[in-house]
């Protein structure tokens, strides 16, 4: 673990940086999985320097993003959580913030959002709230499932009351929010962003197979389910397709269920996991279409966004976060949740002609540029933690 650098005399650990105006943010981060929340804290901590911010990780579950980050000369800090309400962390994460002069503290995920809240209010400065999903729903018929659900959407409600801005990654994300009692705090929407592949676009041979790919942290929101069955459909139709699955599954029960149904359905010598990576954007452009069959409302998937980037067509479940960027037939197909059968339908107008692949991979690849990159993204945010200090500034000046 990193240590904190005491502060000097005058109150800054470096009078330079205060100077030049440059920024320092403290991520406080979950950590637990390398998954799209956790992609957009490392490519914020890419972009950001451009923008003139500094920022630093603090991870409450060290485990998974420290050693899959992207930007790793980026400090992480390590202040590990003994159980989902630990709030022990706040005050050394407080402590340090001081010592180091960072100037706001910014919050992903619901695990991490106390922690980050109290920590600022500890702190004394400015606190943003990032929210990615809408936690008020899970998939599971346990009961200790949906007790969870409603613990999360009592955190995230808390520490968006608390914060100085939420930060809602769309439209829906912000909908959300306003519709369920989170409107005490301002609330900004922010899309997600990607890097740029500078890919050339996909020039599919038609005597080739059609690769049809899934790209997630595999559990049961996600629908994979929904893609097999379509899988065993689409077989009986055409055989000229493959199915390739990038990620990690979750639990291994999860990963013993799904290959119980993959040799129900007979459909196993169509499929290639490849497992987890970094390299996202280049298993995409292996891809012919991507394919979101998530049964519950999403953020907004970073890997939709990359495959928008890399020119290659989408076709996802009608649920919010995957409507707030797919046009259906214009940059990508929409099909029903959860339903094989619609989504069959939906990928045999692209296997027959009716749809264009090309016209939709340019397209996508349009919309990218004008609306989803990593820069304009950071860009965004950087504009919000200005505007926070500027009027946590103002408050101070008045005696507030």
């Amino acid at each position: 673990m990193i240590q904190a650098v005491p502060r000097n005399e005058t109150g800054s650990t470096d009078t330079h940086r205060r100077s030049n105006g440059t920024i320092r943010v403290l991520h406080v981060i979950n950590g637990e999985h390398y998954a799209g929340a956790a992609r957009v804290q490392d490519l914020l901590a890419v972009n950001l320097p451009k923008h003139n911010c500094e920022a630093a990780f603090a991870c409450v579950l060290p485990d998974q993003f420290g050693p899959q980050r992207i930007c790793q000369q980026t400090p992480l800090y390590e202040f590990p959580m003994r159980h989902k309400v630990d709030l022990r962390p706040a005050r050394r994460i407080a402590d340090m913030v001081i010592a180091e002069g960072f100037d706001l503290i910014h919050s992903h995920e619901t695990r991490s959002a106390l922690i980050g809240a109290t920590a600022a209010r500890l702190a004394g400065v400015p606190y943003i709230h990032h929210v990615h999903c809408q936690m008020s729903t899970e998939v599971g018929p346990r009961i200790t499932t949906r007790i969870q659900t409603q613990i999360n959407a009592t955190i995230e409600r808390t520490a968006c009351r608390l914060a100085d801005r939420v930060i809602a990654v769309s439209g829906s994300i912000q909908r959300f929010l306003q519709h369920n009692g989170f409107n005490q705090t301002p609330v900004c929407v922010i899309p997600n962003g990607v890097p740029d592949p500078n890919a050339t676009l996909r020039l599919r041979d038609e005597r080739d197979p059609w690769t049809i790919g899934m790209v997630a942290l595999l559990r049961e929101r996600k629908g994979l389910e929904c893609l097999l069955d379509s899988l065993a459909l689409l077989q009986s139709a055409d055989g000229n397709i493959r199915l390739r699955i990038v990620g990690q599954f979750e639990s291994s029960g999860y990963e013993r269920a799904i290959q119980t149904r993959i040799a129900e359905l007979n459909i196993a010598d169509r499929i290639d996991f490849t497992g987890f990576t970094r390299n996202v954007s280049h298993e995409i452009q292996q891809m012919d279409l991507l394919v979101l069959p998530s049964v519950l409302p999403e953020g907004m998937p970073m890997v939709l966004l990359e495959a928008m980037a890399a020119g290659v067509p989408v076709a996802g479940s009608r649920v919010d976060g995957i409507t707030d960027v797919i046009r259906d037939t214009h940059n990508g197909i929409l099909f029903d949740p959860g339903n094989p059968e619609s989504l069959a339908s939906q990928v045999n107008r692209l296997l027959n002609g009716e749809l264009n692949h090309r016209t939709l991979g340019e397209n996508a690849r349009q919309d990218y540029l004008a609306n989803y990159s990593d820069s304009v993204m950071a860009a965004r945010v950087a504009d919000v933690y200005r505007t926070v200090l500027k009027q946590r500034h103002r408050l101070h000046e008045k005696g507030c």
